[in-house]
């Protein structure tokens, strides 16, 4: 449903995009994992034809965006990151003038999104100016989806939005993906990714990897370590003698604790410990052990890889 294979895009002067392609079939929700700067906004507005791409081919529910736009127009509904509705116009008032753009009923609502309708019907009159975040988003949901389109493009639409809200949110999109809409959404938020049948990781306008939320423990390299102290106090000196460690392949912050990675084959539990114990910390008081990776600690190993060959590539001009 939507097919986009190497594009690029230079934007001001800087490469934003850089043989960029996204295979998204219907009936699914594709996640743009990034963050600011990734290129998740231009790709958005080439693929809904608000940008030409300087190379590659864009496809979208059949039709390619560079000849056929108003076709595309038509297929897709989008929510722009920012927030683009009449502040000044009541929650009803929106939905009826996007209704009379596409020349739809505004009733076509309740059947499409009846349950995010029904959230924000008792605040039809109110301003959309005067919404909280999570019921704007809601308000835009609405708005995109009232001509039916078979596709809907989302630029991180649960940014600043609370954890209600953004299940809530999810819950919608899950349901119109099983009614068969293709549903293409950016997000810099990690947990989100687990939401999606497909994912692909951006950074500075490079595909990383495209893979299934739960093909992630494959596609990390060696095996990633949870460390955790009893007086998290501690962790500032376990970070600095980690990063210090020949063997580490990256150590960083995980909330209260601090995750690992080795990439080397081989490197057991009580190395890691015995190591640490060599440097006079009392293994006593913290624990070492293995843990399944996350998106989050995939998309930092990646990033930290092309930085390190970014950084070769200035050295070696």
């Amino acid at each position: 449903m939507i097919e986009a294979e190497g594009i690029s895009k230079t934007r001001g002067g800087t490469p934003a995009l850089d043989d960029v392609s996204l295979h998204v079939p219907q009936g699914t929700i594709h996640g743009l994992i990034g963050a600011d700067g990734a290129g998740k906004t231009t790709l958005f507005d080439i693929l809904v034809t608000l940008l030409r791409a300087d190379k590659g081919t864009a496809v979208v529910g059949g039709y390619d965006t560079a000849t056929r736009w108003r076709e595309v127009r038509k297929t897709v509904g989008y929510m722009p990151a920012a927030f683009s509705l009449y502040g000044d116009l009541s929650v009803r008032e929106n939905l009826e003038f996007f209704a009379r753009i596409y020349r739809q009923p505004v009733e076509n609502i309740v059947s499409l999104v009846g349950d995010i309708w029904r959230q924000i019907e008792p605040f039809a009159d109110r301003p959309a100016a005067k919404l909280s975040g999570g019921m704007k988003q809601k308000l835009a949901l609405c708005c995109a989806m009232i001509h039916d389109p078979a596709v809907l493009m989302l630029d991180e639409p649960t940014t600043g939005v609370d954890p209600t809200s953004r299940s809530e949110f999810w819950t919608a999109l899950r349901g119109l993906a099983d009614r068969g809409k293709t549903v293409l959404v950016s997000t810099s938020y990690m947990d989100e990714a687990a939401k999606c049948d497909c994912i692909t990781l951006l950074h500075r306008g490079t595909v990383l990897d495209t893979l299934a939320p739960g093909q992630v423990a494959g596609h990390y390299r060696g095996t990633l370590y949870e460390i955790g102290a009893a007086d998290t106090a501690h962790n500032t000196r376990l970070l600095r003698l980690l990063r210090g460690w020949s063997l580490s392949g990256g150590c960083y912050s995980f909330g209260d604790r601090i995750h690992l990675g080795m990439p080397l084959p081989g490197i057991r539990t009580e190395t890691v410990v015995s190591y640490l114990r060599g440097q006079g910390t009392d293994t006593s008081l913290i624990s070492v052990c293995p843990v399944r990776p996350t998106v989050e600690d995939l998309f930092i190993q990646l990033t930290s890889g092309a930085e390190t060959e970014d950084s070769l590539k200035a050295d070696n001009p």
